[in-house]
């Protein structure tokens, strides 16, 4: 019995963050429909999020804390990047990925 006591704040918090991020979730739909952009800001507000990711993509793909990761993983992630856009499966896309940059680092490439 004395184990269920400290679950308690765990579960507590986890059933916070579950209803919040449905009413985060759910609130998207109510303001879309009361709130308006102008054309241009919509299209501003996609691109940013374009931007976003490709910029999350070339820091993860790219770095590791403050170094430079090394050419295997850029290569990785550019034959993903080419299978992805060619509309291959996206398992084949993940393994080719990964087998890539595993191959080059077993062959010595850093």
């Amino acid at each position: 019995m004395s184990d269920a006591v400290p679950m308690l704040p765990t579960l507590a918090a986890m059933f916070a963050l579950a209803v919040g991020t449905f009413l985060l979730r759910l609130s998207g739909p109510f303001l879309r429909a009361k709130i308006t952009f102008p054309a241009r800001a919509e299209k501003l507000l996609e691109a940013s999020a374009v931007v976003l990711l490709a910029a999350l993509t070339a820091i993860a793909a790219l770095t590791e804390g403050d170094d430079f990761v090394g050419p295997a993983r850029p290569v990785g992630v550019l034959v993903g990047g080419v299978l992805a856009w060619r509309k291959a499966p996206f398992l084949v896309v993940v393994l080719a990925a990964a087998g890539t940059a595993a191959l080059l680092r077993l062959a010595g490439v850093p």
